[in-house]
């Protein structure tokens, strides 16, 4: 006896329609007579009953998507039609038919896949499996579609963790895009159950939603631990591929004890295992698992190659960094020969002749520069060469520009400022000052030459001047006392100096009016003669009046503070008035003048030298100091009694008197404190011509 058995209807998703597959499945006995063979096949499917095989003409397998869940059925077709069998593939149904016992034992089937379309703009999302998890999840807790999601919903305080997939419409993409709320949160992501091991929490909580507990599902099981039927039981099925003693080993299975399918199935890819882990019932059948490529390649670098990778340019930049060094060096020193040669190959320059500058004394070539026209240094081209051809002798004075040294040239004593690096600004503006036509004077110090000379590998700028043996004004009183006629050579000599400086030469060679700016007893030198020469331009400022133009030079350096006039401390001083900085010369000469009278004898008292404020501000004065004593309290430097029984000195007193008015409009001007001086000294030269 022998019962027919037809399959219901099956309801593929949502895009095909009804399929019936007439199978006829003998319980009892095979095929007999009718001269048809009937052969076995092997029965995999809700109809076959109680046996696991069945007898037909034709053996099949087929591959459906039965409610987003791949479903594999095998049996066999009984009679003569096999339309069946000939119904072209699709994405949600496939059916393979053979002939022969057993034949469709091993057939495996895999639905194929459709390729990327372009649908208004944008690419259609392929079909892929989805973890399933919640009350609207078949049995398999699996399903298919475009996008996985994992969300979480708080509903009265109580979590429900959801899984499932979605179609790419305006729904899904809409789902996809909530924004994370304090009552929902939802993820998408779209492969192979990517939202598998995808734990949501909920914003402003801390702990994760605790994992549901899942059901047991049926896996395929290969490898050494499986038994006889390639079949076991757990909550999660896996596939895995392990590198052992260099040979690949492939493994399916599945995980009994939840905790483990958990630590297991998070363990990120390596390059000798790597673990694919899915829910659903034999959802590891067709699963293949591939060791990242990137690992392989990452296996080729070795520890040595990764050194030279970073070494090498490192050393390749240091020779870089060297070679640079020597051309830079090299190119120095080409351009210092080009020059000293250049010295030697030049003909006449301003009637000079460099090739006999070491058969002249310096007085011939200085007499040569005034009557020229220049009325200051030598010509650039000789300056150049005499620095070339001086030797240093002994350190003279050291100060924060730099140092002064005693040198010669051609048995001639020179005085060599050096300046340090830091006072580049200040030697450059002193060379420019000094360079000024008719500024050549005999109350301003003479200048030579100056030059940026390059001596042990370093460049030094050298200022090249008359050298005054018996130093600074400031070490002169000191050590020494003056006489009436003494003090008025040397108050003279200064006035005309700075008056010199201040007044403005109009002609073709004509001189701008200059302003000191740092007028000091330190800045001034002692001649032979008594007389005095101001020194040290290195803050003067120029003022040309046919183009109203005030050239206050690059140092951002101010005077001395002791010195400074009181619209200097207070900040009252008008910066783009030159006859303000004439008239903070005047003030610093009032204090100069104070420092000469002390040292002055006058009936056989002299007080010892002190400098200006002794008495009330510190040896280093600040800032602050001066401003308080000069402009606040508004002091003076004490003039001694002593003074008034004394013509010349109570002279000198009223005379510094006027040079110290707080309004700086109201003190006296350099040429006017000249004549006053040379009406002193003529009344005093009377006096002892009528003793």
């Amino acid at each position: 006896m022998c019962r027919a058995l037809t399959w219901s209807t099956m309801k593929s998703g949502a895009t095909f329609s009804l399929l019936l597959i007439i199978l006829i499945v003998p319980w009892c006995c095979g095929s007999e007579g009718g001269g048809v063979r009937n052969f076995e096949c092997k029965c995999d499917a809700s109809t076959c009953g109680a046996g696991s095989r069945c007898f037909g003409q034709k053996c099949f397998t087929l591959l459906s998507v039965q409610n987003g869940t791949a479903v594999t059925e095998k049996g066999c077709i009984v009679g003569s039609e096999d339309v069946s069998c000939s119904r072209p593939q699709s994405s949600e149904l496939l059916v393979e038919c053979c002939e022969g016992d057993w034949c469709n034992s091993n057939s495996s089937m895999q639905l194929p896949v459709k390729d990327v379309e372009v649908s208004a703009g944008r690419p259609v999302l392929r079909e892929q499996l989805c973890a399933c998890d919640g009350a609207h999840c078949r049995q398999e807790q699996s399903c298919t579609g475009q996008h996985c999601f994992s969300s979480l919903t708080l509903t009265d305080g109580l979590a429900t963790q959801q899984k499932g997939c979605l179609r790419d419409d305006q729904e899904g993409r809409d789902t996809c895009a909530t924004p994370p709320s304090s009552t929902r949160v939802v993820k998408c992501c779209q492969g192979h159950l990517c939202n598998m091991n995808v734990s949501v929490q909920a914003l402003g909580k801390e702990e994760a939603v605790k994992p549901v507990a899942r059901e047991e599902h049926e896996c395929v099981c290969q490898g050494s631990s499986c038994e006889t039927l390639n079949r076991c039981r757990g909550h999660q099925c896996f596939s895995s591929l392990t590198v052992n003693a260099g040979s690949l080993v492939y493994q399916k299975g599945c995980f009994k004890v939840y905790e483990q399918s958990t630590l297991t199935c998070k363990t990120p890819p390596s390059r000798d295992q790597i673990v694919e882990c899915c829910y659903g019932h034999l959802c590891n059948m067709n699963s293949t698992v591939q060791l990242p490529l990137k690992a392989v390649e990452l296996s080729h670098y070795s520890v040595t190659t990764l050194a030279i990778v970073i070494v090498a340019p490192i050393i390749i930049l240091i020779l870089l960094s060297a070679i640079a060094i020597m051309v830079f060096r090299r190119l120095h020193h080409n351009q210092m020969e080009r020059l000293t040669s250049r010295d030697a190959e030049y003909g006449t320059i301003d009637g000079l002749i460099a090739s006999n500058v070491g058969e002249s004394t310096l007085a011939d070539l200085l007499d040569h520069s005034c009557t020229s026209g220049s009325g200051s240094g030598l010509p650039f081209l000789v300056q150049r060469t005499v620095a070339r051809q001086i030797t240093l002798n002994e350190c003279v004075g050291k100060g924060r520009y730099g140092e002064v040294w005693r040198g010669q040239w051609q048995g001639e004593n020179v005085a060599v400022k050096i300046f340090s690096s830091r006072d580049e600004k200040s030697w450059f503006r002193e060379t420019e000052i000094y360079n000024t036509v008719l500024l050549r004077h005999e109350n301003i110090l003479g200048f030579i030459a100056s030059d940026m000379t390059s001596r042990n590998s370093s460049t030094q700028l050298w200022l090249i001047t008359h050298y005054h043996e018996l130093g600074s004004l400031y070490d002169y009183l000191q050590q020494s006392t003056l006489e009436s006629l003494g003090c008025m050579r040397m108050a003279l000599s200064i006035a005309s100096g700075l008056a010199h400086l201040h007044v403005e030469i109009f002609g073709t060679q004509g001189k701008p009016a200059i302003a000191h700016r740092d007028l000091k007893s330190k800045n001034i030198l002692v001649k032979k003669n008594g007389q005095c020469c101001i020194a040290d331009l290195g803050l003067a400022v120029m003022h040309f009046q046919d183009t109203n133009e005030l050239d206050v030079g690059n140092n951002p350096k101010v005077g001395t503070k002791r010195y400074m006039a009181p619209e200097v401390l207070d900040d009252s001083i008008q910066m783009d008035c030159f006859e303000s900085f004439k008239r903070v010369d005047i003030w610093a000469l009032g204090l100069v003048l104070w420092e000469i009278a002390r040292r002055t004898i006058s009936n056989g008292i002299v007080e010892d030298y002190k400098p200006p404020f002794h008495d009330v501000v510190p040896t280093d004065p600040s800032f602050e100091d001066m401003r308080k004593v000069v402009c606040v309290d508004q002091q003076r430097p004490v003039i001694p009694n002593r003074w008034f029984s004394d013509p010349t000195l109570s002279s000198l007193a009223k005379l510094m008197k006027e040079c110290w008015y707080q309004n700086p409009s109201a003190r006296l001007t350099a040429l006017r404190i000249k004549k006053t001086l040379t009406k002193i000294d003529s009344s005093l030269d009377k006096i002892k011509t009528d003793i």
